[in-house]
């Protein structure tokens, strides 16, 4: 009977326990082998429980049932104690249908393998670790044993997709890069929306389910214009959204250090891009490339070879930017085009903008909208939310740069510090570093601590631990600031509220989801 009870109180546990992970899943795309890296990297396994539990192991050897009562009582516990994560966390799980379904099949084979070795064993506690051990594992599980079922739904949802896309046959307009992508989206997309009907992928939506929906949900024979966004994790990711979304024109931002990790290499990041100018040569239409691309030789092999095929724009090209200007109301710069100057003016804020700012003058140009229209529309661009969005607020102004990071980025965020620093108060920057930088991770936060040095009067570090580099970089130069580390996003916004003042600028840069700020203490 004791041990009928210890399994009741294990599930009880297990079903508590499975959404603190599936929570941490959900954020990894429900991508098994990143979420199993996860797992190892940060030693995210059950610890005080174990413990717990090994105590009622031994006891239960000495005098089995006051062992299997604690056995029963440390699974209860837990189960009490255990956060939620659909209400205590900075980006709470959201229980979508395949949530569930991932869910629903990682707690039937927690059931299974616990029920069957329970009776397999005559309960043998020592087990019941190695249960609770596996409930992470399950969910790589479910994942696979799902993966034929999913395969067919979302084939079916792909060719839904295909088949309306091809009977209102918008033009298409296909843009990735390291960086920069989001934004060129949202700058064109509000040129373009002036224009004719226009449908954009929303907010960061650039994996193939992802417009996959989009395209079955909200694409009608009104939309003259499809602006795709378009993400990658491997060679062929790009191919194969080219192969959902055929582009007539695709745009190519930059080729850099964002999701290093994932390629190892900026040639092998540039091979992956480029499947987005060789689906627009297919299709006979060109690319719009920044020239910084060309500083790799997968882009000089490659270009040249279809000279037809591109525009390049930026420093040292026909169309560049120059009289660039940030001001406190937006960034102002000059262009010729056939001879006569234009200039630009946008309530955005970030020099690096410019670049995405031409490039989207570039792509309304080709399609034909006149230069004066595409300049009247770009002052009313909305500025793009948390990407260098700025609010000035009662209790002081703040530099929304948190939605994510880049070494260009995060230079660009901290060089408008003294812009917008117009009332002369402090300048601080909250930021918990950078990530996916893989071997250039310690370089590149020496990089910006040097320049956040002579741009910042107090520096909140969220996990430090994570970017020692930049703590000891920074407090190794000659400046005046303080750097002041934090162990959550929570605990630096509970120090702004007590220190910050009113004439005060902070710069949120970057704000890591739940598994990189949140360290698991179970």
């Amino acid at each position: 009977m004791l041990n009928l009870l210890v399994l009741v109180c294990f599930v009880a546990f297990a079903l508590r326990r499975l959404l603190t992970y599936l929570h941490i899943f959900q954020q990894e795309e429900y991508d098994a082998k990143r979420f199993v890296n996860w797992l190892i990297e940060y030693k995210a396994f059950d610890k005080r429980l174990s413990a717990l539990l090994l105590g009622g192991v031994i006891v239960s050897f000495i005098y089995a049932p006051v062992g299997l009562l604690a056995l029963a009582a440390a699974f209860i516990y837990a189960a009490v104690v255990e956060n939620d994560p659909l209400k205590a966390a900075k980006k709470p799980l959201v229980l979508t249908q395949r949530a569930k379904r991932i869910g629903g099949i990682a707690a039937a084979f927690i059931g299974l393998v616990t029920l069957v070795l329970f009776l397999a064993t005559s309960a043998f506690t020592p087990l019941w670790i190695l249960y609770v051990q596996f409930i992470p594992f399950s969910l790589a599980l479910a994942v696979y044993a799902m993966a034929p079922i999913d395969k067919y739904v979302n084939e079916k949802f792909r060719a839904e997709a295909v088949k309306k896309l091809e009977e209102i046959d918008p033009y298409t307009i296909a843009i990735t890069g390291s960086f920069g992508k989001t934004s060129v989206k949202h700058i064109l997309g509000h040129v373009l929306e002036n224009f004719a009907p226009t449908l954009i992928t929303p907010g960061s939506v650039n994996t193939e389910m992802g417009i996959t929906r989009v395209l079955r949900e909200q694409l009608t024979p009104n939309h003259k214009y499809l602006i795709s966004e378009m993400g990658a994790y491997a060679i062929g990711s790009i191919a194969r959204l080219c192969r959902l979304t055929p582009p007539n024109l695709s745009v190519l931002t930059a080729v850099g250090n964002a999701h290093y990790e994932r390629f190892k290499s900026l040639e092998e990041t540039a091979r992956a891009k480029f499947e987005i100018a060789e689906a627009a040569i297919a299709k006979g239409g060109k690319t719009i490339l920044h020239s910084s691309v060309m500083e790799r030789e997968h882009a000089k092999e490659f270009v040249p070879k279809h000279p037809d095929s591109f525009i390049i724009v930026g420093p040292g090209e026909d169309l560049a930017a120059r009289d660039v200007k940030q001001t406190s109301d937006g960034i102002e710069f000059t262009f010729t085009l056939d001879g006569q100057d234009h200039t630009v003016q946008t309530p955005l804020y970030g020099l690096h903008h410019v670049e995405n700012v031409l490039i989207a003058i570039t792509v309304a140009l080709e399609i034909g909208m006149k230069v004066e229209d595409i300049i009247l529309s770009l002052k009313t661009v909305p500025q793009i939310k948390h990407r260098l969005e700025v609010k000035r607020l009662d209790a002081y102004t703040v530099i929304d740069d948190a939605f994510n990071s880049n070494p260009i980025g995060f230079e660009a965020a901290l060089n408008i510090l003294d812009i917008i620093n117009d009332k002369g108060g402090k300048r601080i920057l909250v930021t918990p570093g950078m990530v996916e930088l893989g071997e250039e991770h310690d370089m590149q936060h020496e990089k910006i601590a040097k320049i956040a040095a002579e741009k910042t009067d107090v520096v909140l570090l969220v996990r430090p631990e994570r970017i020692e580099s930049f703590a000891k970089t920074y407090e190794q130069q000659d400046t005046k600031g303080e750097l002041i580390r934090v162990p959550s996003f929570h605990k630096a916004q509970e120090w702004l509220t007590l220190n910050a003042a009113a004439n005060d600028v902070v710069l949120l840069e970057n704000d890591l989801p739940d598994l990189y700020e949140t360290k698991l203490k179970i």
